[in-house]
C-alpha cells in the first residue's frame, strides 16, 4: 500500500511538472523566434535587386558619411516599408488564425472560413473594376488607398453580415457561423467572377497580381493605414488567452469557470474581422500562414494560448518576412507574387497536418 501511495505521489508530481515544462518551453520560445525575427528583418533590409545592402550604409552613418540617394530611396523608401508591411501582415494572418482555431475548437479551422479574406477580396476587386465610374474628386483624395480602403471594408461588411446570420436571442452559435461563412465566401466569389468578368485587359492584370498576394506595392502610406488597425487587434488578441482556453473545454464548462462565452465569440470574430481585412486590404490574398503556424507552435510549445498568440505573432512575421525575401530574389530583378511562395511551403505542410489529424474531418 505504501508503494501505491508513493506511486501516487510521483504520478501527480510528473502531471504538475508538465503545465510547468510547456510554459518554460514556449516563454523561451519567445526568446529564440524574437531572435530570428530580428535577424530575417535584417537580412531583408540587406538583399534585393540592387547591390544596396544595410551593412553598408550603416558604415557609412558610422563614419559620418552622407547617405546617396539612391541608398536612402532603396532602404528608407522601398525596403523598410515593405518590412514594416510584411512583419504586420505576416502577424495579423498569424495571430488571426490561431484565434479562429480556438473558437471553433479546430487545428484546421483558418480566417478564410467566416468569409472575411472572401469579402476584403470582392471590395478590392470592385474598387480596381468598378473605380473608373467614381467622381473624379473622390478618386483625386483616395488615390492609391482606394483599394486598401475597399477591402478592408469588404471583410467588414461581411463581418457584421455574418453576425447577424450566426446570432439569435444574444447568443451567437459558432456552427452556424462556420456554415454562414462558408456561404458569404461563396456569395462573395460568385459576385467577385461577375466583375472580372467585366473587367478589362488591364484590370485583369491587376486582378490577378492582387490576387496572388504581395508586398511589392508597400509605402509608408500603406502601413500606417494597416499598421495602427493591425497592432490594436494583436494586443486586444493576447487578452484572450484564458478565454480560449477555457473555451477549449466546451462552452458550457467555460461558462463555469468564469468566461463570458458570448462576449469572448464576440471579441474574437470582430478581431479576426480587423486583422485579416487589414491584412488583405494592403497586401492581397496570401494563403497558409494563418492555419500553418498556429499549428506548429501548438506542436513544439503546447495550446496555451496566453503564450500561443505572442508566439504566433512572432513566428507569423518571420515566416512572411522569409517568403518575401524568396520571392524577390528567386527571378530577380523580377519578383513572385508571395501568394505563390507561401502556397508552394504551406501546401505540403497542411496536407500534413490533415493526414495527421484525419478524425478531425472524418464524416
Amino acid at each position: 500500500m505504501a508503494a501505491d501511495i508513493a506511486s501516487q505521489g510521483t504520478s501527480s508530481r510528473t502531471v504538475s511538472r508538465r503545465p510547468a515544462n510547456r510554459l518554460r518551453r514556449a516563454r523561451f520560445a519567445h526568446l529564440v523566434l524574437g531572435l530570428l525575427l530580428i535577424c530575417v528583418s535584417v537580412i531583408s533590409l540587406t538583399v534585393g535587386a540592387t547591390d544596396i545592402t544595410l551593412t553598408d550604409a550603416l558604415g557609412k552613418i558610422m563614419r559620418g558619411e552622407p547617405l546617396s540617394r539612391m541608398e536612402r530611396v532603396v532602404l528608407l523608401d522601398i525596403r523598410l516599408p515593405r518590412l514594416a508591411m510584411g512583419l504586420c501582415v505576416g502577424a495579423a494572418l498569424a495571430v488571426s488564425g490561431a484565434v479562429m482555431q480556438g473558437l471553433f475548437r479546430n487545428p484546421l479551422a483558418d480566417p478564410g472560413l467566416v468569409g472575411v479574406g472572401a469579402g476584403a477580396g470582392l471590395g478590392a476587386i470592385g474598387a480596381i473594376v468598378l473605380g473608373s465610374f467614381l467622381p473624379v474628386a473622390f478618386i483625386d483624395t483616395f488615390g492609391n488607398q482606394l483599394i486598401p480602403i475597399a477591402a478592408f471594408f469588404g471583410g467588414w461588411i461581411t463581418t457584421l453580415l455574418l453576425y447577424r446570420v450566426s446570432t439569435r436571442n444574444g447568443r451567437t452559435s459558432v456552427a452556424t457561423m462556420l456554415l454562414a461563412g462558408i456561404a458569404l465566401a461563396a456569395l462573395a466569389g460568385a459576385l467577385s467572377g461577375i466583375l472580372v468578368y467585366m473587367a478589362d485587359d488591364r484590370q485583369l492584370r491587376d486582378l490577378t497580381f492582387w490576387g496572388l498576394g504581395s508586398l511589392a506595392g508597400a509605402s509608408w502610406a500603406k502601413v500606417t493605414a494597416a499598421a495602427p488597425i493591425i497592432l490594436l487587434s494583436i494586443l486586444a488578441a493576447s487578452f484572450l488567452g484564458r478565454g480560449l482556453n477555457g473555451l477549449a473545454l466546451g462552452e458550457a464548462t467555460a461558462a463555469h469557470i468564469g468566461h463570458s462565452v458570448q462576449r469572448l465569440k464576440n471579441g474574437s470574430i470582430l478581431l479576426v474581422a480587423a486583422a485579416t481585412g487589414a491584412a488583405v486590404a494592403v497586401s492581397g490574398g496570401i494563403g497558409f500562414i494563418g492555419i500553418v503556424v498556429p499549428h506548429l507552435l501548438r506542436l513544439a510549445t503546447g495550446p496555451d494560448h496566453r503564450t500561443l498568440l505572442i508566439n504566433a505573432a512572432l513566428l507569423g512575421a518571420t515566416l512572411l518576412v522569409a517568403a518575401d525575401m524568396i520571392a524577390r530574389v528567386i527571378i530577380a530583378p523580377a519578383e513572385l507574387p508571395i501568394g505563390i511562395i507561401t502556397a508552394v511551403l504551406g501546401a505540403p505542410v497542411f496536407l500534413w497536418i490533415l493526414l495527421r489529424r484525419r478524425d478531425l474531418v472524418d464524416m
